[in-house]
């Protein structure tokens, strides 16, 4: 177990730098001028855009400019702008051309906003979705079974902004059934409060799918011996289905859920647009309309790192659910 840890983790961490040489080279050795998106042509001369390359160090060689950018992961950075000097601490993911605030103080402190979304979206299509794959998986076949799979299927297949804008629209702005978001800093309860709305519409999106999923592994799982023997065994089928068919089930469940759950922490970009949420999802887009290219490129790389991280603990806990499943 703890070779396959390791293994996994320096597995990991060479997909990571892999990431950081790529995401590198598609933003600072790409076209766009990182320059000219903190000084805005029609007041740039090119003396000030000269100046400000330099300043950046965007005028070294790539490598350079790679190798200061690497280190300034572990050690930190100092930039200049206008004559001011800015401190970027480890782990330094750059400084933003637009704020002059470091990129990882950007991210982390949308963060939290970002993660008590994402938490909620998973209780609502966990709760749903694997209620709705028990149920039909019991009722294979049955009146009921089509009912809440098709009408699960209709509504994944619908496009999700489509959903989100009438969702916001009526329930929030229109009618008021349901509280407009609030910033974080506003307090909790109302932040929390403001949650609801766009929680519930993108666990139900989701819901779909787990539905189909867990209906599936159900399906296969319910047919398997140990099943039938415990049923043989005189055990309450209530106890069938959750100890023995709902666990063994599961595990395809959690591997989809892992890799669901490094999105919703990087950020939903649609939904916190929609909704107003000053997350990490609306600070990509922002970046991206302002060429802002350290908070796009510091996404990136928080991304990675989550989608890495979820892919081990998914592992791992894709052996404790499932008994059959052995590490080695």
């Amino acid at each position: 177990m703890l070779t396959y840890v390791l293994r996994r983790i320096g597995l990991g961490l060479t997909v990571l730098l892999a990431t950081l040489v790529a995401a590198f080279l598609l933003f600072f050795a790409g076209p766009a001028d990182p320059a000219q998106a903190m000084c805005p042509e029609q007041r740039c001369s090119p003396e000030r855009l000269t100046e400000i390359r330099e300043n950046l160090g965007l005028d070294r060689p790539l490598a350079a400019q790679f190798t200061e950018y690497f280190g300034g992961l572990f050690v930190g950075r100092d930039f200049e702008f206008a004559g001011d000097v800015v401190h970027c601490s480890a782990p330094c993911l750059g400084v933003s051309f637009l704020t002059k605030r470091p990129v990882a103080e950007e991210i982390f402190t949308r963060f939290p906003a970002t993660a008590l979304l994402a938490l909620g979206t998973v209780a609502v299509f966990l709760a749903v979705g694997i209620t709705i794959g028990v149920v039909t998986a019991r009722a294979r076949g049955s009146a009921l079974d089509r009912l809440l799979i098709g009408g699960s299927q209709a509504f994944g297949a619908i496009p999700y902004y489509v959903v989100a804008l009438v969702f916001a629209l009526y329930l929030t702005r229109i009618h008021g059934i349901l509280p407009q978001a609030v910033p974080l800093s506003d307090g909790l309860p109302g932040f929390l409060a403001g949650l609801l709305a766009p929680c519930l519409i993108l666990g139900l999106v989701y819901s779909a799918g787990y539905a189909r999923y867990t209906r599936s592994s159900m399906i296969e799982t319910l047919a398997t011996d140990y099943v039938r023997t415990a049923r043989s065994k005189g055990i309450s089928e209530g106890r069938v289905l959750r100890t023995h068919a709902l666990r063994g089930a599961l595990g395809p469940v959690v591997t989809i859920l892992g890799l669901d759950v490094a999105a919703l922490l990087s950020g939903t970009l649609v939904t916190e647009k929609i909704f107003e949420i000053d997350g990490i999802g609306k600070l990509s887009i922002d970046a991206l309309v302002r060429d802002d290219l350290p908070i796009i490129m510091g996404t990136v790389l928080v991304t990675a790192v989550l989608v890495v991280t979820m892919n081990l603990v998914v592992d791992i806990a894709y052996s404790l659910i499932d008994p059959r499943v052995r590490l080695s």
